[in-house]
């Protein structure tokens, strides 16, 4: 049973050490990126081949001194606007430049404050945090006037809801008109058709390019275990670049067949689905905060008299799991749902969040949901789990004669194990029963704990008493409660404390290991773990509680039934 126990503790460190570090252990993998040029006079003065899309108007974003920031209400005032609405944003489209950066989540707030203003998704280029996706065409002939971000459109139509598409024009004087139809639908899908109609006589060739550029600080990374950056599917392949995966100024491209980049955060997202053309689809990063997902599509030929269009999708909104997967079956979107960080354990990962989704929409409260979830998985893992218990029991009842067996053959410890084996197969057991439920616990607890960090649906989710964030550490902290500064590391919540406490009970169920050092170390497990996992989210540290308190009930009941101390 000594190996056994080491084993228990073991696995659990090495979990714990696995969920703390995954996303430094398990290297992105890496496309090759491309990155579009920043000085805005060379674009102007020269039109960009297909392959440099002039992606930065650098006057929009810096001064000589640094870039000049004003605040977003400053910003929106200074540019005319359309109104953007539905039942989940709010916003507005910059018609210079036809640009979404002013985006809002009306269904999110940014804290759990009752006066918490709304979830800012898109921001315009001169505020703090610019964030932003524009669209247009390039062409290969210099001579061609072409719009970009200083074009000013002319609307046609007022506020774009998913009753009212809008329409965009603009004319480049030598006889090609470029109309833009933008609708929406009821959740964060946008739809574009750019379209060109060619009345210049000749024909052209013109190329689809589209961008989503935002400033973001590597250093505000919110999570380890939560990807945070770049990211896209290319040809069925998941491109993942973390803010420092990426070289300043690295220009390189890569091609692919549909699919989707773009730009994810926790719960938040943004992306450009390619149609199924080639395209070539770029990560970069043009300054040290500033980072930029683009493509450029397939050509689009235009004869004199004629007209070319291309379709484009643009999402912006939150991770909600359900309506990802509802994008990916009904609009065809590869594996769209990989915009949530499912983890090692995509297989566990994504059905344990539908069965706590579904018993969420029954009992209509997450922590409960949480913890008949761990009450469900706890009688799945009944039949195994009474085998282990009941060797666990057996050898804590024969635990007097391993020690009388280890101090009469200290110094033979072949014979020891020969005697050691012996008597278990007299009592009958088995020392390597109790590792099934182990293996087993392991991907279930790394599982659950990416589900609560990752499932926007468990954000602000609130349980009963102070908990009102199942996402979130328990706030009920020792500092909390006693108004005295603790160092963080130290200052616990109720539930962390309960934890801890259940795991002792629980070890003390368990026969002790016959090697005083291992003895003293195991004793300080419960203690360990419970400032390890302190400050996880509450929603893990209660199901933690009540699978100890299930595991307890259990394994006591077997004790008994066996005879054992």
């Amino acid at each position: 049973m000594k190996e056994e126990t080491k084993g228990l503790y073991l696995a659990i460190v090495l979990s714990t050490i696995a969920i703390l570090a995954v996303n430094w252990i398990w290297p992105a993998n890496n496309a090759p990126v491309s990155i579009a040029e920043k000085d805005e006079e060379k674009v102007a003065a020269a039109e960009p081949a297909p392959a440099s899309i002039p992606l930065e108007y650098s006057s929009e974003l810096y001064t000589p001194a640094g870039r000049e920031i004003m605040p977003v209400a400053e910003a929106l005032r200074a540019d005319k606007r359309v109104d953007i609405a539905n039942a989940k944003i709010v916003g507005s489209l910059r018609l210079k430049g036809a640009r979404f950066d002013d985006l809002y989540l009306t269904n999110y707030k940014q804290t759990l404050a009752e006066d918490s203003p709304d979830v800012e998704l898109l921001a315009p280029a001169a505020t703090q945090s610019p964030y932003y996706a524009e669209f247009g065409w390039l062409s290969n002939n210099q001579n061609t006037k072409l719009p970009n971000s200083q074009t000013l459109w002319h609307a046609i139509g007022g506020k774009l809801t998913p009753e009212s598409p809008l329409t965009l024009e603009w004319s480049n004087g030598q006889g090609l008109k470029f109309v833009r139809k933008i609708s929406i639908d009821k959740d964060y899908m946008f739809h574009l058709e750019q379209i060109v109609e060619n009345n210049s006589g000749k024909t052209v060739t013109l190329y689809p390019y589209g961008l989503i550029n935002r400033v973001y600080s590597p250093e505000k990374s919110a999570s380890a275990v939560v990807h945070e950056g770049l990211i896209g599917v290319m040809d069925s392949n998941l491109r993942e670049f973390k803010a420092n995966d990426i070289d300043i100024g690295e220009k390189e491209e890569f091609e692919t067949t549909g699919g989707w980049l773009g730009f994810g955060e926790r719960y938040w997202f943004t992306a450009i689905v390619l149609n199924d053309d080639n395209n070539k689809a770029r990560f970069g990063r043009t300054d040290e905060n500033t980072y930029q997902a683009d493509y450029v599509g397939a050509p689009v030929t235009i004869a004199g008299g004629g007209i070319g269009t291309s379709h484009v999708r643009f999402f912006a909104g939150a991770k909600e799991i359900a309506l990802l997967d509802h994008y990916a079956k009904d609009l065809g979107i590869e594996k769209f749902d990989l915009a949530v960080d499912f983890g090692w354990y995509y297989f566990l990962t994504k059905p344990f969040f539908y069965i706590l989704d579904f018993l969420y929409r029954f009992i209509g409260n997450m922590g409960w949901a949480i913890l008949l979830f761990a009450a469900l998985l706890r009688l799945v893992m009944f039949p195994i789990a009474n085998k282990s218990y009941e060797s666990m029991s057996r050898m804590k009842k024969v635990q007097p004669k391993i020690l009388a067996l280890q101090e009469t053959y200290k110094n033979d410890k072949v014979r020891l194990q020969q005697e050691m084996m012996n008597l278990y197969k007299k009592e009958k057991i088995n020392p390597a029963s109790g590792c099934l439920p182990l293996l087993i616990q392991i991907p279930v607890f790394f599982s659950l704990y990416k589900v609560l960090n990752i499932a926007i649906e468990i954000r602000h989710a609130p349980f009963v008493g102070w908990i009102k964030d199942l996402s979130a550490p328990d706030p009920m902290t020792l500092s909390a409660m006693t108004g005295i500064p603790i160092p963080s590391l130290l200052d616990l919540g109720v539930w962390p404390i309960l934890m801890g406490i259940t795991m002792y009970i629980q070890q003390k169920l368990s026969p002790k290991p016959a090697n005083k050092d291992q003895a003293r170390v195991f004793a300080l497990m419960p203690v360990i773990f419970t400032f390890m996992l302190g400050h996880f989210a509450s929603g893990l540290v209660i199901y933690w509680t009540l699978s100890n308190v299930l595991s307890i009930i259990q394994q006591r009941v077997i004790m008994k039934k066996v005879g054992a101390d």
